[in-house]
């Protein structure tokens, strides 16, 4: 039996497909990776508060009518009082981070 590799008995089409699939690969590996990143790295977003409480409602709750100088009074106090409660958790998380950075870890 002759196992010697033979000029010309290169098997680069399989070599070929075996290196685009490694590629595809790869690519969807980083591709999937970069998803998952941005989708953690979105803080700026505005929340939505978890109680369920739609500004609208409360604001016509107070017996305003919707177009009134005081509904939108109302409605700008409560996007005001949104943003203050996204920058006090943005702060929060940040010196928390920075309390973890600062403070070195002793087993």
């Amino acid at each position: 039996m002759d196992c010697r590799v033979k000029p010309g008995d290169d098997d680069v089409e399989t070599d070929g497909i075996r290196m685009q699939s490694r590629s595809a690969i790869r690519y969807i590996a980083v591709t999937l990776t970069a998803l998952a990143l941005t989708a953690c790295a979105s803080r700026n977003d505005v929340p939505v508060s978890g109680l369920g409480e739609d500004d609208d409602a409360i604001c016509r709750a107070n017996g305003v009518v919707v177009g009134s100088s005081e509904y939108v009074a109302c409605r700008k106090n409560r996007d005001v009082q949104r943003g203050n409660a996204a920058a006090k958790a943005d702060r929060a998380q940040r010196n928390l981070s920075e309390t973890m950075i600062n403070t070195p870890y002793k087993p």
